[in-house]
């Protein structure tokens, strides 16, 4: 198949791609920006599509507006198991769109082809295979599944069913990662050896306490559907609408956060992921009843494959950071690095020639009053890639990627194999927190080692 994006390159006035960075304390290597572009051609098909919404929470809502900026979707239905969330689909999606709080419904509807699922993360495996089963295509929120043990169930759902299945993590279409790809498939940074990313927040947003409605109560919340497939519990108002703090629903840190990072990782780089894990951490400040830690730190073993040599992943996160925002992935060569965001690429190679000019030369001994056979440090050469004005954004275009296959039976770049593998690690690195051991895994068979 037709690769479906391709990243463009505009030189923005400044010559060359390279230069000779001179060996002297006043030599000067100005950074060069180069625009990425999206091509708007690569994104076609037109044929209508009825969309439907199964969780309504703030992720959902905002995968349901991306989704619709694109042509030809129409919202005909939402699930929520709170009555504020379904007052307020009327609100943003018209009075005549339908409402329930039992996604079977949806599933049962013939004009509806695609759903989005945006429930807590241990509805995900079970609404997903009903959905395919029922000859839906699927969007669901990473991580795909709450449990590892959860991943070949829906795989294999998935391979039977015929339909699109994609996994929402992304910042994977960003322009930023596969111009990332691209370079380091060109030897940009020469051989990978070590990769690192940071996630970093401080607010209570941010580390997951999130509003509670003033009405909330057995009576405006289905908390019996809620908690169905886990432990019995009476109605508690924190658990269900800040879900991501405990064990039962959500998938903590890694699950939230390192599986994005992982899904970036693994797209640049072409890897089915590590084969050792380990991992920890411990609740620092959010002290509130949560289940999971706030600052969370895991190692990750690749082994080397035909796509990459052996390489070590470090991954960190803090929900009490007083830097706030820091967010990134490096990618650490024998020749460079890269830093990369999903609007950006930084590209720092040091392996650059001294300057053949006698008099720069002749200046720079002058200027380091040192011996003239004394090797000077010479600054890296740095290339900035950055989108061009008007990028709609990484989750445009992931949505974009998942109407297009379902418009021309074609594939998606986030796949359930593809989700699975960037879901694994990250859900046993929970696992190595918890039990204090390394975890093994095979990447290829996807199975705990």
């Amino acid at each position: 198949m037709k690769k479906q994006r391709r990243s463009f390159l505009k030189n923005l006035g400044l010559a060359g791609a390279t230069a000779a960075i001179m060996p002297s304390a006043f030599a000067y290597e100005p950074q060069k920006i180069k625009l990425l572009e999206r091509n708007a051609a690569d994104f076609f098909g037109s044929k209508p599509l009825g969309l439907a919404l199964i969780g309504a929470g703030g992720m959902g809502v905002a995968d349901a507006k991306t989704a619709l900026e694109h042509d030809n979707i129409k919202m005909l239905a939402v699930c929520d198991l709170y009555d504020g969330r379904l007052e307020e689909s009327k609100t943003r999606w018209g009075e005549d769109i339908f409402l329930t709080k039992d996604y079977k419904d949806i599933l049962k509807r013939e004009d509806i082809d695609a759903l989005i699922v945006a429930t807590p993360d241990h509805w995900h495996k079970q609404i997903s295979i009903d959905a395919l089963k029922a000859g839906k295509h699927v969007y669901c929120e990473k991580p795909m599944v709450h449990s590892v043990e959860e991943g070949h169930e829906l795989i294999n759902a998935w391979k039977k069913s015929g339909k699109v299945h994609m996994v929402g993590s992304q910042g994977l279409s960003s322009l930023g990662n596969e111009k990332a790809k691209q370079l380091l498939a060109q030897g940009a940074i020469g051989d990978m050896n070590y990769a690192e990313g940071f996630w970093a927040r401080n607010s209570p947003f941010g580390a997951w306490q999130y509003p509670i409605p003033p009405d909330a109560s057995p009576q405006t919340v289905d908390w019996q559907k809620f908690i169905a497939n886990t432990e019995e519990r009476p109605f508690d108002a924190k658990r269900f609408f800040r879900w991501r703090n405990y064990l039962d629903y959500g998938t903590g840190m890694a699950g939230d956060l390192f599986v994005h990072l992982f899904s970036s990782l693994h797209f640049i780089t072409g890897s089915m992921g590590p084969n050792q894990i380990a991992a920890t951490g411990g609740l620092r400040y959010w002290h509130d009843g949560r289940e999971v830690p706030d600052v969370l730190l895991g190692m990750f073993d690749y082994p080397k494959t035909d796509s990459h040599p052996a390489f070590n992943l470090s991954l960190r996160c803090n929900f009490v950071d007083g830097t706030s925002g820091s967010t990134y992935l490096k990618i650490v060569g024998s020749k460079g690095s890269m830093d990369v965001t999903w609007d950006d690429v930084t590209l720092k190679q040091n392996d650059v020639a001294a300057s053949d000019d006698p008099f720069m030369e002749e200046k720079g001994r002058e200027q380091s009053q040192t011996r003239s056979d004394r090797k000077k440090i010479l600054p890296p050469s740095e290339t900035f890639y950055q989108v061009e004005k008007g990028y709609k954004g990484a989750h445009y275009d992931h949505f974009a990627n998942f109407f297009q296959a379902i418009r021309i039976n074609g594939q998606v770049v986030e796949d359930p194999v593809f989700g699975f593998r960037a879901a694994a690690p990250a859900l046993l690195c929970n696992e190595s927190y918890r039990q204090n051991k390394f975890m093994g895994w095979d990447p290829v068979k996807m199975k705990v080692i």
